[in-house]
């Protein structure tokens, strides 16, 4: 992870190592951090970070005392793959294969951990993310679903039943927006709650709505997202990013059977509801690009450049940044009737293993990759 002033790199051996971003020189290491894989990194300020791990565990550290952990925090019973924070409540949200997201009060933060609660719970959970703004939280199912939740209240906890499902679909690409069919919801795997009766009915969906308003509080819409070549067989959505002005979200989805990869972007369709169970927003396919697909069954995290111009993805012994069009135009400047390709800008191969993750740094032109032996990569360009 790429901070203002440090580089902290998750390691699959219970590690988390240091680094200069500028210099490139090694800092520090705990090798201890936790007792199994240390799978995500965030900071919360210019001080303070969290890394959870497979141990089921979350920690919080301080750069300017980095020989003890602030604290660690219980709560998950399976492997803990994903940190946000909202920086005005001071919320810190985790997820895991448990299946939960669990909000942690850092105002009331002590040496023996942090208030906790859960907050929502879906089967075949892999990846949360929260929109720049905190207004939406986006959460992927190796199962192939993609649920938002829409005016997020980190402070409601979401019970079985008590939130209202604004609509279980398949997202259209930009040539079918005009189209009046749409393809039904899947309903094996799905990882939408269930009452004694199965999955709550189109009709109970409606009625929640209504008594709610029409448009409430955590509002959960229900997606399958479109995957060039996946229509009949189904995909598996391995890495969830969104753009840092909260315009598309950014998907690495691979097929049920391992044998196609693609690097996916959707535009969130914002504006008011046909009616009351619509949902305010929708996703549309703007851009993909099929990936080499090499190391199959190993995630690997994308991401995009600060400003949202590009996109960093692992491909094969390298990374591979992508643009909208051949200029790195703005995304809005380049949204086409049509889903179209993602376009290659360049190609950068330093690895002898298949890289799994690329990162951009917020302040410097610089991207960091890591490969599956344990080594890391930095990249400037040269002026």
């Amino acid at each position: 992870r790429l901070s203002r002033s440090v580089l902290t790199v998750a390691c699959e051996q219970t590690e988390v190592l240091l680094f200069d971003p500028i210099s490139s020189k090694h800092i520090k290491t705990l090798s201890e951090a936790h007792e199994d894989c240390v799978n995500n990194i965030r900071f919360l300020d210019n001080r303070l970070f969290a890394t959870c791990s497979d141990d089921t565990t979350i920690a919080l550290w301080d750069l300017r005392k980095l020989n003890t952990k602030v604290c660690t925090l219980h709560g998950h019973t399976s492997w803990v793959k994903n940190i946000e924070y909202d920086t005005n409540t001071r919320l810190l949200v985790t997820s895991g294969f448990d299946g939960n997201v669990i909000i942690w009060d850092t105002n009331r933060c002590t040496e023996d951990g942090c208030p906790h609660k859960k907050f929502f719970h879906t089967r075949f959970l892999m990846r949360m993310r929260l929109t720049p703004d905190c207004s939406k939280m986006l959460i992927s199912t190796s199962s192939g679903y993609l649920l938002i939740l829409h005016d997020l209240d980190l402070n409601k906890s979401l019970e079985v039943g008590s939130y209202p499902i604004l609509r279980a679909r398949r997202t259209t690409s930009s040539s079918e927006i005009t189209s009046s069919s749409s393809s039904a919801p899947r309903t094996v795997g799905s990882p939408c709650h269930q009452n004694e009766s199965g999955l709550l009915s189109e009709k109970q969906m409606s009625r929640s709505s209504q008594r709610e308003g029409g448009s409430p509080r955590n509002s959960l819409e229900v997606l399958t997202p479109e995957v060039p070549g996946e229509r009949d067989r189904g995909n598996c959505i391995t890495s969830l990013q969104l753009h840092p002005k909260g315009w598309a979200t950014l998907l690495r989805c691979s097929s049920n059977t391992d044998d196609q990869e693609w690097t996916c972007v959707y535009e969130f369709q914002e504006g008011a509801p046909v009616r009351p169970v619509s949902p305010r927003c929708s996703l549309r396919l703007t851009h993909c690009i099929e990936e080499a697909n090499v190391g199959r069954g190993y995630i690997k995290e994308l991401c995009f450049s600060p400003d949202g111009r590009m996109i960093s993805s692992p491909h094969g012994f390298g990374i591979r940044l992508l643009g909208f069009d051949a200029y790195c135009s703005e995304l809005v400047d380049c949204l086409p009737k049509e889903a179209g390709p993602l376009k290659e800008i360049r190609s950068l191969y330093s690895h002898n293993d298949v890289v799994l993750t690329t990162k951009f740094s917020p302040t410097h032109c610089q991207i960091a990759s890591g490969c599956l032996s344990g080594r890391v990569s930095l990249y400037q360009p040269k002026f």
